[in-house]
């Protein structure tokens, strides 16, 4: 494990925190020449996404520092690899979650390559060539274009960079669960955050009765006016999650706080499905009556999915909403993200 390798020769300005008081700072930097299996792009726009802030507080245990977070990348590409046939200069393209897997597992030959037990991810994760990722909160990034995806043209740039985590963390799951084409099914969303708005977004797309569940009253109004939910349950009102029971098909968590899955695993039908996609830093709590009724998380999405999302928002026309912040914002930006007092559900900081 080396910070470069010889074919580190790129100087890149990125931002990065150097130790767990996740402070970010200007950092140089190198990147590898662009090889022949590679696309290098031109950074516009990164999504700010909660799993930067695990990541430069070093939540999980696992950060090394120095490290340049981001994995909700869009830009412009600048250079491509001999190998490279599905891109050339000056596409417009996503980079997300995925650098690198083994390319030879059992999920990888099955276009699963998120399950890989080999995954490197953008930043903080080891490069084929032992190197450690540095993400998207930098200038420019090179990157194997096995785990690129192209971004149709009438979907903004901006707004679509956080799609490159969150959605297709929720879009996934749905998938997974025959809701994208098979409307009429009541669904529920635990939270009203990054993820969970483009959820809403995607569940009224598809064709669903969407139900918000959240700990804030403040929220329905735009639940309801501005993104098109149906109901909305206030977790924290008996009486409203009572009239709730058993009433809904399938249910998305994305919240990244400790919570008890209990309460919401009430809400469910016989036989619904309840799917997490957030990730608290301490373990939920589960009672064990109604674990009947439960079900495994998901995990992000392949590339085959996130190309497939990504042309599913360009159909539907379906973006994050955002606020724009510069780099020396950043800080700041990450301080009301953790806190949740952001006025948009997905802060990127703008090259």
């Amino acid at each position: 494990m080396a910070q470069t390798t010889p074919n580190h020769t790129q100087t890149v300005s990125g931002w990065a925190a150097h130790d767990p008081s996740g402070k970010i700072t200007p950092y140089t930097f190198k990147r590898r020449e662009n090889g022949i299996n590679d696309v290098t792009i031109d950074i516009l726009y990164c999504g700010m996404c909660h799993t930067d802030i695990h990541h430069v507080k070093n939540d999980w245990g696992i950060t090394m520092y120095p490290v340049v977070p981001g994995h909700e990348i869009t830009g412009l590409i600048t250079k491509v690899g001999s190998n490279v046939t599905k891109f050339k200069v000056g596409d417009r393209v996503g980079v997300g979650c995925l650098a690198a897997s083994c390319l030879d597992c059992e999920f990888c030959k099955d276009e699963q390559e998120n399950y890989c037990d080999q995954i490197q991810f953008t930043y903080n994760g080891i490069f084929w060539d032992g190197s450690i990722t540095y993400g998207g909160y930098s200038k420019m990034l090179v990157a194997d274009h096995r785990y690129v995806v192209h971004i149709p043209e009438n979907l903004p740039m901006d707004a679509t960079a956080p799609l490159l985590c969150a959605g297709i963390t929720v879009f996934c799951p749905l998938k997974d669960n025959n809701m994208l084409e098979s409307p009429g099914k009541k669904m529920g969303v635990i939270g009203l955050g990054g993820l969970g708005h483009v959820a809403v977004k995607f569940g009224k797309a598809f064709g669903h009765h969407v139900t918000v569940i959240s700990t804030s009253p403040s929220k329905e109004k735009e639940a309801k006016e501005r993104l098109g939910a149906d109901d909305f349950i206030v977790s924290t009102n008996v009486k409203q999650m009572q009239a709730g029971k058993r009433s809904l098909d399938f249910i998305l968590d994305t919240v990244s706080a400790k919570h008890s899955l209990g309460p919401y695993l009430e809400l469910l039908k016989v036989k619904g499905t309840l799917v997490i996609v957030g990730a608290p830093d301490k373990p939920m709590d589960l009672p064990s009556f109604p674990l009947i009724f439960g079900r495994k998380g998901s995990m992000t999405g392949s590339m085959k999915e996130t190309q497939e999302m990504i042309d599913v928002c360009g159909k539907y026309n379906i973006t994050c909403d955002i606020e724009t912040v510069m780099p020396d914002e950043i800080n700041d930006a990450l301080d009301r993200l953790a806190r949740r007092t952001m006025s948009r559900y997905r802060n990127r900081p703008q090259n």
